[in-house]
């Protein structure tokens, strides 16, 4: 079966196992570095935001032989704990001040989202693309969000430079920043005990709720705090658009391996759409800043 029959068998089987009132649709979304991604939506009468459940990693499942219903019965799953019960008060994303402390900020890779960028506002940093969105609400791993466009911008008469400001203020205090090195993280991951006092030779800087965490290397002080805690100049390596991983440069091998490193990790371990960059970066305390 291939993967266009395979989404349309799946619609089919979910439709005959929800309530009569939920319409389940196919929809095709460009994600992130323009990668089209298709899932299921979730239309609930009387609830205007509706989750959607992407469906190409249920393929793979099924092509390792998985059974349609166990897959079937997974989404659903994932749909129950997922959807949401009432609706968003939309109207008031027609009032900037509504949402202007909700503006936060993400990272992107400015040249792979070109065509995406032609219709958002962004502020260039280095090679990425800062770019804008109202948290709705947030949880470990997922959040809900909205996607701030220059139709926004020019609906409510704001200019980038102050959504820039906004964002820049709000992030810090809505996702805050979480700096561990890489044994606290594998321990936190696998549920032991993290080492107290815990000396290591890579650092994971990313936000509380591990989601679109990259950008808290934009934060204020943020960079200063992590060369106070390993006490000299580093790399910062772009793990994916949610992370960071730090090396301080005595530990660090050489600029041409670190970016053959990068570059293996996004073709064998990061979703297209994850990857933030393929090359390393350098903070330099003198200068107080990121360099390519």
């Amino acid at each position: 079966m291939n993967y266009q029959r395979f989404v349309s068998a799946v619609r089919e089987g979910i439709r005959h196992s929800v309530k009569a009132d939920v319409d389940v649709q196919i929809q095709t979304v460009v994600k992130n570095n323009g990668i089209e991604r298709r899932g299921l939506t979730f239309q609930e009468k009387e609830i205007n935001i509706s989750p959607t459940i992407y469906l190409e990693e249920y393929y793979e499942q099924f092509q390792r032989g998985e059974s349609m219903d166990e897959i079937i019965r997974h989404i659903l799953e994932l749909y129950y704990e997922v959807r949401f019960r009432k609706s968003w008060e939309m109207d008031y994303l027609k009032d900037y001040e509504a949402v202007r402390e909700r503006a936060v900020m993400k990272l992107i890779n400015r040249e792979q989202n070109m065509s995406l960028l032609k219709g958002i506002p962004y502020v260039s940093y280095l090679d990425f693309a800062v770019v804008f969105y109202i948290l709705l609400s947030t949880k470990e791993n997922e959040s809900a969000t909205v996607t701030i466009t220059n139709d926004h911008l020019r609906y409510w008469g704001v200019e980038k430079e102050e959504l820039y400001e906004d964002a820049m203020k709000n992030s810090p205090h809505l996702l805050p920043c979480t700096i561990k090195t890489m044994k606290q993280a594998v321990a936190e991951m696998l549920g032991t005990d993290a080492p107290e006092n815990d000396v290591d030779n890579m650092y994971i800087v990313s936000n509380e709720t591990k989601n679109l965490g990259a950008s808290c290397i934009l934060y204020p002080h943020v960079m200063e705090k992590v060369y106070e805690r390993i006490g000299e100049n580093f790399y910062i390596l772009p793990s994916s658009i949610h992370e960071v991983i730090v090396i301080p440069e005595s530990k660090s091998p050489m600029r041409p391996q670190l970016d053959c490193m990068i570059q293996e990790v996004n073709e064998t371990q990061v979703e297209e759409e994850e990857v933030l960059s393929s090359h390393a970066y350098y903070y330099s305390h003198k200068e107080g800043r990121i360099f390519l």
